[in-house]
């Protein structure tokens, strides 16, 4: 089945089957259009619909437009799964800085964040949403033995366990349920580290009994996907349970080797990786997911499609570009005035990186204050409607759009070999094999390889590859930057404008107060009222 058939179905498929998990409290969805529900869920047509859905809520929002949301909610589009992982993992950290101060984002940007924080409300609704949709089509086809309908439930599988991935990455310890909501069953509380646990399990049974496709329909997740989720699992063993975990970062090496393995021998300097580092972030960059058909440059392992006609979404991509444009560039009509670099991100990186290429830095570095786009900071353009030409540049005929055409990456092969490097740090694996990791990336850069390899130097070129990529809050965490005697501070992290250090129970955003409300027996996580 051609994912990006119902996809782009858009509406239709965005009203089939929908539920209302208990966790949403009072976040509520709208009602469900009787006239798009089949009577018999073993049919065909509403076994591909509903499989659709568990995609299409990665990139959509509504069962209409891309104004329309299915959560009752103050602005639709920013209501969009993706959309709201950016808020979660970049505004918190030292990467992005959003100018407007709208439905508690100011209080994002300023780690000053409460159980009340709208935006933290609506993506533990989103969230659970999506899960209990995924949960809702296994239901469904519970049982079934052809060989499409078994591969369509793998693949759920795994789009669940990475919404999983992200409670546990994000609030802990999550509500867990994996049946499908009945309106009776009460979800418990799973502490993160059994969480964590599940999703070792669950996504081990994926990967190494081959569940999942090695060359997947484009827009579908397959093998690669599903084990640089888990390597990424791994990689933060110790967050998730507590303290060190044996054997993760052997079993994390071990995946990313795999992944590695099955892609060298294409693409730049044969590793892999895209020719141009630009393009993976451009219109036609489909040609880089699963399916997409260079596989020499297969470098996205996991991505969610766009279409500026098809699959319009004021996420995504659109959110990414528009954010960051105040007039009219890079094929986008409808500029936002909103996204900016933080002064931290825009110092990293070395003249001539090809990565920062399509900045525009005429407003200044500096990130002076809310309200004023003009005073925010650089805008850091990695999104694009632009056209490659083929050569590292673009093409002179831009179709522009209010819409952003560009597929979103969640998982590149670039992070794999960031990731084997860090493995190295923590005694897994070698230094030849972690540094040659490492140098492709910024030999692609244009920038001059290490030497050498510590934790400091894999942080910061994390970010200067990833950034944007909704990675750096876990990042950080994870290195013990984020909170804790080491932390690093800048600008409005807590709530200041020189910046402040902030208390760890900033490593977890708190369950929101009105799932509290609805469910007493959840317990909030520590330090929020």
């Amino acid at each position: 089945m051609n994912i990006k058939k119902y996809l782009m179905l858009g509406g239709a498929v965005m009203t089939l089957g929908l539920v209302t998990p208990s966790c949403v409290g009072d976040l509520d969805l709208e009602p469900i259009d009787p006239s798009q529900i089949f009577a018999d869920p073993s049919s065909p047509e509403f076994v591909s619909r509903s499989f659709a859905q568990c995609y299409a809520l990665l990139g959509l929002c509504g069962n209409a437009d891309p104004g329309s949301s299915n959560l009752t909610v103050p602005d639709a589009g920013a209501s969009v799964y993706t959309r709201l992982l950016f808020e979660m993992e970049c505004f918190p950290s030292d990467e992005a800085f959003w100018v407007w101060e709208d439905n508690g984002l100011r209080d994002m940007c300023t780690t000053s964040f409460s159980a009340s924080n709208k935006q933290v409300e609506i993506a533990y609704s989103r969230f659970y949403q999506h899960i209990a949709v995924c949960n809702d089509f296994l239901a469904n086809t519970e049982g079934a033995t052809d060989e499409a309908t078994v591969l369509m439930r793998n693949e759920v599988r795994a789009l669940r366990a990475l919404t999983y991935y992200w409670v546990c990455d994000i609030f802990g310890n999550g509500t867990f349920i994996t049946a499908a909501p009945n309106g009776e069953t009460i979800p418990e509380q799973m502490p993160r580290a059994e969480l964590y646990s599940w999703l070792v399990t669950e996504l081990t049974d994926l990967v190494d009994n081959r569940r999942l496709s090695t060359d997947p329909v484009y827009g579908r997740v397959g093998l690669d996907g599903a084990e640089a989720l888990l390597a990424r699992v791994y990689l933060n063993a110790e967050v998730y349970t507590g303290g060190p975990v044996p054997g993760s970062w052997e079993k994390c090496l071990a995946c990313c080797n795999n992944i590695i393995n099955r892609h060298k021998g294409g693409g730049f300097q044969g590793s892999g990786l895209a020719e141009h580092y630009l393009y993976l972030f451009s219109r036609d960059n489909e040609q880089y997911m699963p399916g997409g058909g260079n596989k020499a440059e297969n470098e996205i392992l996991w991505g969610v499609p766009f279409d500026q006609d098809k699959m319009q979404s004021y996420g995504g991509t659109t959110f990414y570009l528009a954010g960051a444009l105040s007039d009219g560039r890079y094929g986008m009509t409808s500029p936002w005035s909103c996204l900016t670099a933080r002064e931290p991100l825009s110092n990293r990186f070395e003249g001539g990186d090809l990565r920062t290429q399509l900045w525009i830095r005429s407003n200044g570095i500096e990130n002076q204050g809310f309200l004023d786009f003009a005073i925010a900071g650089y805008q850091a353009i990695k999104w694009t409607n632009l056209t490659p030409d083929g050569l590292g540049g673009f093409s002179d005929n831009i179709n522009s759009n209010a819409f952003c055409s560009a597929d979103l990456a969640l998982i590149r092969l670039a992070d794999v070999y960031l990731m084997r490097a860090e493995c190295y740090l923590h005694g897994a694996g070698n230094l030849t094999d972690a540094l040659a990791g490492v140098n492709y990336l910024r030999d692609r850069a244009g920038v001059a390889p290490f030497d050498a390899l510590d934790e400091q130097t894999l942080l910061d070129e994390r970010s200067r590859e990833l950034y944007y990529e909704m990675t750096r809050r876990s990042d950080l965490i994870r290195f013990g930057r984020y909170t804790g005697n080491r932390q690093d501070v800048w600008p409005w992290k807590g709530n200041s404008r020189q910046g402040q250090r902030i208390d760890s129970r900033y490593n977890l955003m708190p369950i929101p107060t009105n799932i509290l409300s609805t469910q007493p027996s959840l317990k909030q996580n520590p330090g929020y009222n």
